[in-house]
Protein backbone atom coordinates (compact mmCIF):
# COMPACT_ATOMS: atom_id res chain seq x y z
CA UNK A 1 0.00 0.00 0.00
CA UNK A 2 0.96 3.78 -0.01
CA UNK A 3 2.92 5.58 2.54
CA UNK A 4 1.16 7.53 4.81
CA UNK A 5 2.69 10.48 3.51
CA UNK A 6 1.68 9.86 -0.07
CA UNK A 7 -2.01 9.51 1.72
CA UNK A 8 -1.57 13.00 3.10
CA UNK A 9 -0.24 14.11 -0.86
CA UNK A 10 -2.95 12.88 -2.30
CA UNK A 11 -5.54 14.25 0.21
CA UNK A 12 -3.96 17.55 0.03
CA UNK A 13 -4.28 17.35 -3.71
CA UNK A 14 -7.68 15.97 -3.50
CA UNK A 15 -8.88 18.87 -0.95
CA UNK A 16 -7.55 21.66 -2.85
CA UNK A 17 -9.28 20.54 -6.09
CA UNK A 18 -13.19 19.54 -4.11
CA UNK A 19 -12.73 23.25 -2.96
CA UNK A 20 -12.04 24.54 -6.26
CA UNK A 21 -14.86 22.16 -7.65
CA UNK A 22 -17.38 23.21 -4.83
CA UNK A 23 -16.86 26.68 -5.62
CA UNK A 24 -17.37 26.71 -9.60
CA UNK A 25 -20.36 24.64 -9.07
CA UNK A 26 -21.93 26.75 -6.93
CA UNK A 27 -20.80 29.53 -9.27
CA UNK A 28 -22.43 28.01 -12.70
CA UNK A 29 -25.12 25.41 -11.12
CA UNK A 30 -28.50 26.37 -10.08
CA UNK A 31 -28.83 23.58 -7.23
CA UNK A 32 -32.05 21.81 -6.49
CA UNK A 33 -33.25 22.47 -3.18
CA UNK A 34 -35.48 19.63 -1.35
CA UNK A 35 -37.75 20.56 1.46
CA UNK A 36 -37.35 17.25 3.82
CA UNK A 37 -33.73 17.15 3.82
CA UNK A 38 -32.35 17.82 7.39
CA UNK A 39 -28.98 19.41 4.94
CA UNK A 40 -26.40 17.64 8.00
CA UNK A 41 -23.19 17.89 6.32
CA UNK A 42 -21.25 14.43 5.85
CA UNK A 43 -19.03 13.38 8.41
CA UNK A 44 -16.59 12.68 5.83
CA UNK A 45 -15.44 15.47 3.80
CA UNK A 46 -15.88 14.33 -0.24
CA UNK A 47 -11.65 14.94 -0.08
CA UNK A 48 -11.46 11.79 1.85
CA UNK A 49 -13.66 9.64 0.64
CA UNK A 50 -12.35 10.46 -2.58
CA UNK A 51 -8.68 8.92 -1.89
CA UNK A 52 -10.40 5.96 -0.17
CA UNK A 53 -11.76 5.22 -3.28
CA UNK A 54 -8.62 5.97 -5.08
CA UNK A 55 -6.28 3.70 -2.54
CA UNK A 56 -8.84 1.08 -3.41
CA UNK A 57 -8.16 0.99 -6.84
CA UNK A 58 -4.53 1.44 -6.42
CA UNK A 59 -3.91 -1.11 -3.91
CA UNK A 60 -4.43 -4.86 -4.58
CA UNK A 61 -7.94 -5.47 -2.94
CA UNK A 62 -10.43 -7.26 -4.82
CA UNK A 63 -13.60 -6.59 -2.88
CA UNK A 64 -14.16 -2.84 -1.44
CA UNK A 65 -16.55 -4.29 1.38
CA UNK A 66 -13.56 -6.21 2.91
CA UNK A 67 -10.99 -3.06 1.92
CA UNK A 68 -13.39 -0.67 3.79
CA UNK A 69 -14.31 -2.59 6.86
CA UNK A 70 -11.07 -4.78 7.75
CA UNK A 71 -8.51 -2.28 5.93
CA UNK A 72 -9.41 1.74 6.37
CA UNK A 73 -11.47 1.42 9.45
CA UNK A 74 -8.71 -0.61 11.68
CA UNK A 75 -5.50 0.45 9.72
CA UNK A 76 -5.98 3.97 8.39
CA UNK A 77 -8.31 5.09 11.21
CA UNK A 78 -5.70 7.92 12.55
CA UNK A 79 -5.86 8.95 8.70
CA UNK A 80 -9.41 8.89 8.71
CA UNK A 81 -10.75 9.97 12.19
CA UNK A 82 -14.39 10.67 11.01
CA UNK A 83 -15.46 7.37 9.34
CA UNK A 84 -18.71 6.44 8.45
CA UNK A 85 -20.21 2.82 8.56
CA UNK A 86 -19.86 1.01 5.11
CA UNK A 87 -23.48 1.65 4.34
CA UNK A 88 -23.47 5.13 4.61
CA UNK A 89 -19.97 5.40 2.63
CA UNK A 90 -21.90 3.44 -0.12
CA UNK A 91 -24.69 5.78 -0.15
CA UNK A 92 -21.65 8.68 -0.16
CA UNK A 93 -19.86 7.35 -3.19
CA UNK A 94 -22.32 8.65 -5.80
CA UNK A 95 -21.96 12.47 -4.70
CA UNK A 96 -18.52 12.34 -5.51
CA UNK A 97 -18.24 10.47 -8.96
CA UNK A 98 -18.25 13.36 -10.64
CA UNK A 99 -15.83 15.30 -8.79
CA UNK A 100 -13.45 11.72 -8.74
CA UNK A 101 -13.35 11.25 -12.19
CA UNK A 102 -12.34 15.05 -13.24
CA UNK A 103 -10.05 14.53 -10.22
CA UNK A 104 -8.34 11.44 -11.96
CA UNK A 105 -8.26 12.74 -15.27
CA UNK A 106 -7.22 16.33 -14.79
CA UNK A 107 -4.50 15.65 -12.23
CA UNK A 108 -3.56 12.28 -11.44
CA UNK A 109 -3.26 11.09 -14.97
CA UNK A 110 -0.65 13.60 -16.14
CA UNK A 111 0.65 14.51 -19.69
CA UNK A 112 0.33 12.27 -22.83
CA UNK A 113 3.99 11.63 -24.00
CA UNK A 114 3.09 10.31 -27.55
CA UNK A 115 3.58 6.25 -26.23
CA UNK A 116 0.34 4.35 -26.58
CA UNK A 117 0.16 0.99 -25.53
CA UNK A 118 -2.59 -1.34 -27.15
CA UNK A 119 -4.21 -4.23 -25.60
CA UNK A 120 -4.58 -6.81 -28.37
CA UNK A 121 -6.65 -9.19 -26.46
CA UNK A 122 -9.44 -10.99 -28.44
CA UNK A 123 -12.94 -10.59 -27.65
CA UNK A 124 -15.22 -13.10 -28.14
CA UNK A 125 -18.68 -11.97 -29.19
CA UNK A 126 -19.84 -14.99 -29.71
CA UNK A 127 -19.81 -19.12 -30.47
CA UNK A 128 -18.56 -20.32 -33.93
CA UNK A 129 -21.44 -22.34 -34.35
CA UNK A 130 -23.92 -18.97 -34.08
CA UNK A 131 -21.42 -16.24 -36.17
CA UNK A 132 -23.71 -16.73 -39.51
CA UNK A 133 -26.73 -16.33 -37.69
CA UNK A 134 -25.50 -13.45 -35.09
CA UNK A 135 -26.85 -9.87 -36.39
CA UNK A 136 -26.11 -7.17 -34.04
CA UNK A 137 -23.32 -5.21 -35.35
CA UNK A 138 -23.82 -6.07 -38.57
CA UNK A 139 -22.16 -3.71 -41.26
CA UNK A 140 -20.19 -2.00 -38.39
CA UNK A 141 -18.39 -5.11 -37.12
CA UNK A 142 -16.97 -8.29 -39.03
CA UNK A 143 -14.67 -10.91 -38.37
CA UNK A 144 -10.58 -10.97 -38.44
CA UNK A 145 -7.77 -8.95 -37.30
CA UNK A 146 -8.47 -5.16 -36.66
CA UNK A 147 -5.62 -3.27 -38.48
CA UNK A 148 -4.63 0.14 -36.94
CA UNK A 149 -3.12 3.01 -38.61
CA UNK A 150 -1.92 5.24 -35.85
CA UNK A 151 -4.05 7.93 -36.70
CA UNK A 152 -6.00 7.86 -33.59
CA UNK A 153 -4.64 8.59 -30.15
CA UNK A 154 -6.79 6.09 -27.75
CA UNK A 155 -4.71 6.42 -24.94
CA UNK A 156 -4.25 10.08 -24.49
CA UNK A 157 -7.25 11.03 -22.46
Amino acid sequence: MFPESKVTEIYCMADDFCKEFTFQREKYVIEYKRTNHRNNPNRMSDAEIMVILILFHSGGFRCFKHYYKEYVCKHLKHLFPRQVSYNRFIELEKEVLLPLTIFIKKVLLGTCTGINFVDSTPLRVCRNQRILIHKTFEGLAERGSVQWDGSSDSSCI
